[in-house]
């Protein structure tokens, strides 16, 4: 089709949107409206064709009523005829509509198309041509009027035209709009437009629901539920792997994924138009845009339907923790999870009665108790776990991410102070961090990787937080931690990291990794504070502890016990405090039964091996005391606060291990410093 460049300043729009309830359109664009290059324009016309009407109408028409019996072709010529002859052209269209209801014809005048306000041409509604004679001959006003009034004419017209004589029609920087008058402030912002297309995506989302909802229910899917095997727990790369065995299934699940995309893609253009209208609206528009959910989101989905489905109610199933989040606290929607099959400790295969538990296990591995267990005699896994898989890579990116996986669940205890609340850091503040394991978990003991704390300083606060990090092993009193030396000896420091928040805040993080974890059970920290000033001698309000002989030196000084609130330091909070790590498998039933053996060997060679695991997990578990010229003696703590032990009986087992050690061939003296009484 022909189309004739403009003169104007900025970009001509794409003329080729068709309106919504028709679906052909043609749009031939040229002539300038002016001659001033700061307000030239475009004359549109756009034919809006129904092809159904005029195919009927072509067939049923005789050949001598040429207003009725009208082709494409004959359109096609008429629109390249207008720029030649227009009044010709508009009055054979005008005839052509007025007999058929086929075709609607609209001519329009505005400014560049890149610049007017009307940004859709979707919201133009068709109307009738009519007669050259009532429209604005813009052209010809203006050449009649002199040089000094034709730019405030053009101006006044485009004004008139493209803003409704609701606004001014300016031009600046490539891009135009209307200058809203008072009583008009949303001259610029199309409401019926916006309206219209808000509603297209809560169709869409509709539909979106839809299409999921059909996958779900179709025979394809619910086949592939039907042919899932229920005597073993299929994680993700297993039903993965069924997936891609089953054909149907997959080319079912390929439609639903193009359906999607092609959703997505209309979504999409939706969003720009209406980011378009509304780039000039006070108020901008919901939008809400519709995800496919990948192939991840479908694989937990199966695991849901498996193992939450339970008395009617769908819950969400986690394959790290194997668990189920229920929908209704009232029902339960877990049902029971079979063993898992697989290599190592897992099953080789489930109990025939009971497929929660292990009925056969894999080479290496013997049953116990319904589980798998290692069968070599000397190790000591099943006893006390110690390892994890992560590497100090690994361990120090989920650090810094501060990621969910590692975290341990420690309650917050304080009589000092409280979390997200204001307090004067005067004077030392304690807080704990505890798990009660010896108490509400006695088949887990827990690894230490990292502490995290967020502290915010009242504004212009001259003070320094001081951490003093204490860890106590397995439990007992406070003093049986021993002090974490932050800093000293290469051991790690904290991390300070300012935070992007109005208030002074600051991310105080310890990373410890594999070379410095241990067992923890409370991780008691003491916060106090140093004031922080420039210049040597004594602060205001404090004694100085720290000073340099330079003016521009730092020094520190303790805050003083009473001090006048005229003269107050500033305030702290601690908006959260966590700390990371991991829990591990702990059995002291099978402990107990080792330490029976020493007194009560239950076969020839029983008492020997009994010594020889003990022994193999004391110096396991002490090899994780904290760096310092000797180890903690953190098995007695073990002995002491989670197996329930007497202090006598604990001195009587060290004794007997220490003889013992001292029999193996290339044995070492092994000294330790006690810890726990």
């Amino acid at each position: 089709m022909p189309q004739a460049p403009s003169t104007g300043s900025c970009m001509t729009r794409d003329p080729s949107i068709a309106h919504r309830n028709t679906p052909i359109l043609w749009t031939e664009a040229g002539r300038d409206l002016a001659q001033d290059t700061r307000y030239t324009g475009e004359e549109s016309l756009t034919i809006f064709v129904d092809k159904r009407k005029l195919s009927r109408g072509s067939e049923g028409a005789d050949s001598s009523t040429n207003s009725s019996s009208v082709t494409l072709e004959t359109l096609h010529q008429l629109a390249a005829s207008y720029f030649i002859d227009r009044d010709s052209t508009l009055r054979r269209l005008h005839h052509i509509q007025i007999a058929s209801t086929a075709i609607k014809v609209t001519e329009t005048r505005t400014g560049p198309l890149g610049c007017s306000n009307y940004d859709n041409l979707d919201s133009v509604s068709s109307v009738l041509v009519q007669s050259p004679e009532n429209k604005i001959q813009l052209q010809g006003l203006q050449a009649l009027l002199p040089d000094y009034l034709q730019e405030r004419f053009v101006q006044a017209a485009l004004s008139y035209i493209a803003c409704n004589s609701e606004g001014e029609f300016i031009c600046k920087d490539n891009d135009c709009w209307c200058q809203c008058g008072p009583r008009f402030p949303e001259c610029n912002c199309p409401s019926m437009d916006i309206q219209a297309m808000e509603d297209n995506l809560l169709r869409i989302t509709e539909t979106w629901k839809a299409y999921n909802s059909d996958f779900e229910e179709s025979d394809e899917f619910k086949l592939f539920m039907k042919r899932l095997p229920m005597n073993y727990f299929l994680n993700t790369s297993t039903i993965m792997h069924l997936w891609t065995m089953d054909s149907n299934f997959q080319r079912r699940y390929e439609q639903l994924e193009n359906s999607m995309k092609q959703l997505f893609l209309k979504a999409q253009k939706i969003v720009y138009k209406l980011f378009s209208l509304s780039k000039r609206c006070h108020k901008q528009p919901l939008i809400s845009l519709p995800r496919q959910r990948s192939s991840t989101y479908w694989l937990s989905r199966i695991q849901s339907f498996l193992y939450c489905n339970e008395n009617g109610l769908l819950g969400s199933f986690s394959e790290e923790t194997h668990s189920c989040t229920c929908p209704s606290d009232q029902l339960a929607c877990t049902a029971a999870l079979p063993c898992a099959v697989g290599d190592a400790a897992a099953c080789l295969a489930c109990a025939p009665d009971n497929r929660t538990r292990c009925g056969a296990c894999n080479a290496g591995y013997m049953l116990s108790q319904g589980a798998c267990r290692p069968e070599v005699a000397d190790s000591t896994d099943h006893y006390l776990g110690f390892e994890t898989d992560l590497q100090d890579l690994e361990l120090r990116y989920l650090l810094q991410r501060a990621d969910r996986r590692l975290e341990v669940h420690a309650i917050f205890i304080s009589n000092d102070m409280r979390l997200n609340s204001w307090f004067d850091p005067s004077w030392r503040k304690r807080m704990l961090l505890t798990l009660k394991s010896n108490k509400y978990k006695a088949s887990l003991v827990h690894m230490v990787l990292g502490l995290s704390l967020q502290i915010c300083l009242t504004k212009n606060s001259t003070l320094e937080p001081v951490l003093a990090v204490y860890i106590n092993p397995f439990g007992g009193s406070h003093s049986e931690s021993w002090y974490m030396p932050v800093g000293e000896d290469g051991f790690p420091d904290w991390e300070r990291t300012r935070l992007d928040l109005p208030l002074q805040c600051y991310n105080w993080s310890l990373t410890l990794g594999n070379k410095w974890k241990t067992f923890f059970e409370t991780v008691h920290i003491y916060l106090r504070s140093r004031v922080r000033a420039s210049g040597a001698g004594g602060g205001p309000g404090g004694n100085a502890t720290d000073g340099g002989s330079s003016s521009s030196s730092v020094v520190y000084y303790e805050p003083l016990e009473f001090v006048d609130p005229a003269r107050n330091l500033g305030y702290m909070k601690i908006n959260h405090i966590q700390v990371f790590g991991y829990s591990m498998h702990f059995d002291p039933e099978a402990i107990r039964d080792l330490i029976l053996q020493l007194d009560y060997p239950y076969t020839q060679g029983s008492q020997d091996s009994a010594l020889l695991q003990l022994v193999e997990i004391r110096d396991r578990v002490n090899k994780l005391s904290p760096p310092g010229p000797r180890r903690l003696d953190l098995f007695a703590c073990l002995l002491r606060h989670r197996l329930k032990l007497a202090t006598s009986e604990v001195v009587r087992i060290q004794a007997a291990l220490q003889a013992f050690n001292a029999k193996l061939p290339n044995a070492v003296d092994y000294d330790t410093t006690k810890l726990c009484s």
